[in-house]
Order: structure tokens, then C-alpha cells, then sequence
């Protein structure tokens, strides 16, 4: 079952760097009491993802704090390491936290899978982008194989 609008999230492990190394983020860590603009890649480094999306979240992470976003969050289905390089080659700093979901288990839980097995990737999570209020999903922006413009940050902005 894909997740819906008014879905609290499931709970799920998330591999996150910190300066003593990697450690690990429950679902509820993350969601809890916060609102969250979370969005979904299908691989760190990817063309669009290092393109637009990821890019577009750090460059309107201020517009978003300001219509009352607490964090910004990229999860992708990859190890704590690659999200920690990509998010130092992408500049994102405090901007964007960078959520390894490095087995797929949050994409599966969420029904927000796609299988990119026809490019060595396997399953991965398909893109998205979802407000999340205290765990719950307030809005869900999904994009259909090979898009990108409801996920954007762009477009989250004008929904808010």
C-alpha cells in the first residue's frame, strides 16, 4: 500500500553523518513535533538529483523555513557514506539533512519504490516530495518515471 495524504510516516532506520561519524536517525527522531519538507531521490549523484533536485531544496531552503518548514530532508537508497559525499558536493551545510535509507527499508515501508534494475540500480525509491507534520503526511507530491516538477522545491513553495 502506497502512502496517502493524512498517513502517519512508518517507522524506519536512517544512516546520518555527524562529525564523531555515522550514527543512526529513527523515523521519529527526525518527524516528531517538526514540520519537514522531505523529498526522495532515486540515487545520490544522479543526473537530476545533482541537477535540480537536491539543488533547488538548498537554494529555497530559506523560503521554505520562512512559509514554516523546521527542517528539509533528502532521503535516497543509498549508504550513509555517498549521502554524506553527495551532500558536501552539493554545498547543502545546514540546509538539507541527509537521510541514507541505505537497504530501501523507508521506501518499501512507504510504498515509494520504483525498480531501476534496467540501470544496475535495483530498487530505489521513486522521486517525491511530502510535507510531513509531526509524522503525519500533510502533502504528497509524486512524479512519474523519468519527471521532475511536483517534487520540486519550486513547486512545494507554491503548494504552501
Amino acid at each position: 500500500m502506497t502512502i496517502s495524504k493524512g498517513d502517519r510516516l512508518p517507522e524506519a532506520v536512517f544512516g546520518v553523518m555527524t562529525a564523531e561519524g555515522p550514527t543512526q536517525m529513527k523515523t521519529s527522531d527526525v518527524f516528531a513535533g517538526k514540520t519537514v519538507a522531505l523529498f526522495a531521490v532515486p540515487g545520490a549523484f544522479t543526473p537530476t538529483c545533482s541537477a535540480k533536485h537536491l539543488p533547488g531544496f538548498v537554494e529555497k531552503a530559506a523560503e521554505l523555513k520562512a512559509k514554516g518548514v523546521d527542517q528539509i530532508a533528502c532521503v535516497s537508497v543509498n549508504d550513509v557514506f555517498v549521502m554524506d559525499a553527495w551532500g558536501k558536493d552539493q554545498g547543502v551545510g545546514e540546509d538539507v539533512v541527509m537521510l541514507a535509507d541505505g537497504n530501501g527499508d523507508f521506501a518499501k515501508a512507504t510504498g515509494l519504490t520504483m525498480d531501476g534494475s534496467g540501470f544496475g540500480m535495483g530498487v530505489r525509491s521513486q522521486r517525491f516530495s511530502m510535507l510531513v507534520k509531526d509524522g503525519v503526511v500533510d502533502l504528497l507530491n509524486t512524479e512519474a518515471p523519468g519527471d521532475f516538477r511536483t517534487s520540486s522545491a519550486e513547486h512545494m513553495l507554491e503548494q504552501l
